[in-house]
């Protein structure tokens, strides 16, 4: 059995416990996670169908049908033609499993989710999540082994990056986000997680920050926040360095700060402790020094086939930690039109506490 076809059957148990009687899934990261097809949505319904009970089925355009039979564990495609549509084949999908519950993907475009509501008027609907969040928490085996082999990937290009040293001042924000990307490459990764932020002396002080045209100066502190993704999972690190000169006054304070309060997190983290606990390890080393307005957000978030996804790391935050959950822990601190500092390592619970998947120096100096 694939890990795909076991998470499936996993998700069949959950439909039960729910008293739903379908999950329809349109192409995305929930699709990819019981079908192994990944792709994006397009204007041609395709669907995987799966029954509480029984076998999944796949409903697709005609052109697509060889592609994903050769991709997917899923025996039975239905398959339509931009004659007749799609209706006949999601009838005959449909027609063994009468449905009167269905859980839809929560990003279904809305043309697709309005055209089952006019197919099964009788039947009440919710969101896939109800079933496969919960799933989707805790990593298998193979999720496990693609996330730490993203996180080394991002661990070499780190490397990479620090051994610029002094040549990367009088590179631009921007050139040295496509540096990262070249070598995030070049070490196996596929493609980027999300968009790489370089953010240099006071632009820094934006966690979102857009790497631009600012170019790198001596003594600049300098936010590296990327990933890439391998076999579809994705890695997420951040390093706040200095490549050369003296940094700005407070700053290695500040560093000093929030390399404390990111270790209190992890330290924190094993099963049976509450995300909100978390947080609050984070947030009090922060706080008690004197920049708890300074700390703008969460500590940290769930990182699966999404970048971002539960649990989240919030203060208040009642979700308990299992082992096999994966979460970023990323306290930083931002001094507006002076500099930020943020650290990032994403960590396993395991049985008795966390594994790091980041390994690389947290220092600042290069």
């Amino acid at each position: 059995m694939t890990p795909f076809e076991r998470r499936t059957r996993r998700a069949q148990s959950r439909l039960v416990d729910v008293g739903a009687d379908v999950l329809a899934l349109s192409p995305g990261r929930n699709c990819y996670y019981l079908s192994g097809v990944d792709r994006d949505q397009s204007d041609r319904l395709s669907l995987l169908v799966v029954p509480a009970d029984g076998d999944p089925t796949f409903v697709v355009p005609t052109l697509d049908a060889a592609s994903i039979r050769a991709t997917t564990w899923v025996d039975d495609v239905w398959t339509w033609d931009d004659e007749t549509g799609p209706g006949p084949a999601l009838d005959t999908a449909l027609a063994d499993h009468s449905p009167s519950r269905l859980l839809l993907a929560d990003r279904m475009w809305t043309q697709f989710s309005l055209a089952l509501r006019e197919r099964l008027p009788d039947a009440s609907f919710g969101l896939a999540s109800e079933v496969l969040a919960p799933l989707r928490r805790r990593k298998d085996d193979a999720e496990l082994s693609a996330l730490r082999s993203a996180a080394a990937a991002a661990d070499a290009t780190m490397r990479d990056v620090r051994a610029l040293g002094a040549d990367a001042v009088g590179r631009t924000e921007r050139d040295l986000s496509a540096y990262v990307e070249k070598r995030l490459a070049a070490h196996g990764g596929e493609g980027v997680a999300f968009d790489t932020i370089v953010g240099a002396g006071p632009n820094g002080a934006d966690p979102h920050h857009a790497s631009g045209d600012r170019e790198i100066r001596a003594g600049d502190p300098v936010v590296l926040d990327f990933g890439t993704r391998i076999d579809a999972y994705p890695s997420d690190q951040t390093r706040t360095v200095v490549f050369d000169g003296d940094p700005p006054a407070a700053f290695e304070r500040v560093h000093d700060v929030v390399r404390e309060a990111q270790a209190a997190a992890v330290d924190a983290v094993e099963p049976g402790t509450t995300t909100g606990a978390v947080d609050r390890a984070a947030r009090s080393v922060i706080e008690d020094a004197g920049y708890g307005d300074r700390f703008v957000h969460r500590t940290g978030h769930g990182v699966g086939l999404d970048v971002h996804e539960e649990p989240n790391v919030v203060a208040g935050g009642e979700t308990e930690l299992e082992p096999g959950m994966v979460c970023s822990v990323e306290p930083g601190v931002y001094l507006t039109d002076r500099f930020g500092v943020r650290i990032e390592d994403l960590v396993v619970v395991t049985e008795d506490g966390a594994e790091r998947l980041n390994r690389t120096d947290r220092g600042w100096r290069c």
